[in-house]
């Protein structure tokens, strides 16, 4: 099943979002002070803003020199049970530990750019776990994205949460009622010297009340230029491989707010430009991370999840690809030939999952004047392929968990590549000319297929720019039910409403099907459904008009999936596929989008043991999904 993703898009004023609660005073030890511990006030130091340290209960170390330059960090520890440190090379690190007891750190760095300094810290972790805990601090950019969350006990009353800002320049709150979800988000303000942003949270049981304390340290960053490619801030990042050839110019080509002019193909080449039969090293010298976790994840995807090669070949038509913490929707884009993607898709334990921002999605309340949606999920043996995992409940993941999320990500985005840079195109471009150029020189690949095989349906191309692009619906689009939709939709050859919102969505929606259900046996479900209104809202919920799995099986689309797949990937024998791709199987109208998971031709006692299956889940996966891809506008200049 697929979610609202998330992404902040130009937050014209700072949101927060938190649950309103009771005046509260502190206790189980943890001190109700309006200062945290060591005053954030306090300068060139080691500062640890929690007064007592408790298991279960983040931690954060900031080293803090607002008047000075630093450079070359470098965390270690040297005392206690062992910690993986996340971020270790910035000015703050925050970790939770499990074990009591005493722990030692220490910080190598160099100031102004010369003297070379070491601090030390020790703390002590209380074996008395706190019940609620504040994740996770962190260094960002001046007008960078953030978010914190807090994680609380069972016993611990939502409605009692409340949030305090302690100290900097000063957010702007504001609130709303979001279903029991404990996050807040907001842009860091603009400063001109690193500034220490200090929140408390607190929460009752009914009996007592718990604190705890998060920081968010906000670093000087240049003025974005007026013609800048990327107009909103971006996170921080570094090449993967700090030995890759690429290495002196990679971020600047790809991911920097002074990015003003395209990149040259010397300066950047494609990688197929490198090697026609790519390497994993070949691939991860063009890597570029917020978070070297991100990077290693990358890295072990290639080396143990590409058995067909099928993404080491599609990577060759792009120049880089960039993974950050502050990604929200991935994409790719034409501007840099590279991919952008987002770390949720990587993360394997909580404390990685705890570094990548969850800002919700700019497009979320897109369409919400229309009278339907049409949700996607991909199924496999009648069931979700992907496991939904709350960010409520801190638990581990295995690769295996992510795999069918990821891979039909990648075959969504590096078809978009292929698009752009298609296998004919790779060799024919001088190497001075730019990256954007070269791209836009001839004629795109999904625009063939708009003219040899074209969508029919204009309706449709309308309520795509409501739902995915933000257009205001007319009124007529407002009155269109459930019933219209489907005869809008079912008898063209679009696989999904997304392939509507443009030509290059259209191309890639059209491979990405074709490759899971090719590769995996995972099959897409596709479906009309009312769009239900009020609180905790699940799957249940929505009502099926109409819906297909399979939908690629159409024979009036199979010649569309052909064209596509065919220049996309031309190693992969496509028509081979799709002479063994099944018809689609028809959703059952009136049934709910859940009880719709178990419509493939399953054995009696496998069917009653999978809808079982889906009640229990039924809070795992509360709303049917909508988004999930982003194609990004070519820069204004």
């Amino acid at each position: 099943m697929t979610y609202k993703e998330q992404s902040t898009s130009k937050l014209v004023t700072y949101f927060i979002i938190f649950l309103t609660g009771l005046a509260l005073t502190a206790c189980n030890g943890h001190a109700d002070k309006d200062t945290p511990a060591n005053g954030s006030t306090d300068t060139n130091k080691i500062i640890v803003i929690d007064t007592e340290l408790s298991v279960e209960q983040s931690v954060e170390l900031i080293l803090f020199y607002p008047d000075d330059k630093l450079s070359n960090i470098h965390w270690q520890q040297t005392a206690g049970e062992n910690i993986t440190l996340l971020t270790d090379n910035t000015k703050v690190i925050a970790f939770t530990p499990n074990t009591p007891g005493e722990y030692g750190f220490t910080v190598d760095f160099s100031v102004n750019g010369s003297a070379s300094k070491t601090l030390s810290q020790t703390i002590n972790i209380s074996e008395t776990a706190n019940k609620i805990a504040a994740r996770l601090s962190h260094a960002v950019l001046s007008d960078n994205k953030v978010s914190l969350r807090t994680s609380l006990s069972a016993s611990i009353i939502p409605s009692t949460l409340t949030w305090q800002q302690i100290s900097g320049s000063q957010i702007d709150f504001s609130e709303t009622n979001t279903q029991g979800d404990l996050a807040i988000f907001f842009n860091a303000p603009v400063v001109n010297k690193d500034t220490l942003l200090t929140f408390k949270v607190s929460a009752s049981d009914g009996d007592k009340t718990y604190t705890d304390y998060v920081a968010v340290l906000v670093e000087p960053a240049l003025t974005i230029a007026s013609n800048a490619y990327l107009e909103e801030r971006v996170a921080r990042v570094y090449p993967y491989n700090s030995n890759s050839p690429y290495a002196e110019k990679l971020v600047q080509c790809v991911y920097s707010n002074t990015l003003s002019s395209s990149c040259t193909l010397a300066s950047l080449p494609l990688l197929a430009q490198e090697s026609l039969s790519l390497s994993v090293n070949n691939i991860m010298d063009r890597v570029v991370v917020s978070h070297q976790w991100m990077g290693d994840r990358f890295r072990d995807f290639l080396i143990n999840n590409d058995n067909n090669n099928d993404f080491k070949r599609l990577l060759r038509a792009t120049t880089a690809i960039v993974i950050s913490y502050d990604i929200r929707p991935s994409f790719y884009w034409v501007a840099t030939g590279a991919i952008y993607l987002d770390a949720e898709n990587f993360w394997l334990t909580p404390q990685e999952r705890d570094t990548i921002n969850e800002a919700p999605d700019f497009r979320a309340d897109f369409g919400n004047d229309l009278q339907f949606v049409m949700p996607w999920r991909y199924v496999k043996d009648n069931n979700y392929a992907t496991e939904f995992f709350s960010r409520k409940q801190r638990v581990a993941r295995t690769s295996n968990d992510g795999f069918y999320r990821l891979a039909s990500l990648l075959y969504h985005e590096l078809a978009h590549a292929n698009d752009f840079f298609p296998s004919t195109e790779w060799f024919i471009h001088n190497e001075k000319t730019r990256i954007l150029d070269a791209a836009t020189s001839t004629d795109f690949e999904s625009d063939q297929l708009s003219v040899a095989l074209p969508l029919q349906n204009q309706t449709m191309r309308g309520l795509a720019q409501v739902s995915f692009v933000g257009k205001t619906a007319s009124t007529t689009q407002k009155s269109y039910l459930p019933t219209d939709i489907k005869g809008f939709f079912s008898p063209d050859t679009a696989t999904d409403s997304y392939a509507y919102s443009s030509l290059r969505e259209d191309y890639a929606m059209l491979f990405e099907e074709l490759m899971m259900q090719s590769r995996f046996q995972v099959f897409r479900d596709v479906a009309i459904t009312d769009q239900p209104t009020g609180d905790n809202l699940s799957a249940q919920d929505y009502i099926v008009t109409w819906g297909q799995r399979g939908r690629i099986g159409e024979a009036s689309i199979k010649p569309r999936v052909a064209f596509s797949a065919s220049r996309v990937l031309p190693e992969f024998d496509s028509n081979s596929a799709l002479a063994v791709v099944p018809a689609p199987i028809a959703m059952t109208d009136g049934d709910d989008w859940l009880e719709n998971l178990a419509i493939s031709p399953l054995s009696i006692n496998s069917i009653s043991r999978q809808r079982s299956i889906d009640i229990t889940t039924k809070k795992n996966h509360p709303i049917p999904g909508t988004y999930r891809y982003y194609q990004k506008a070519l820069p204004k200049h």
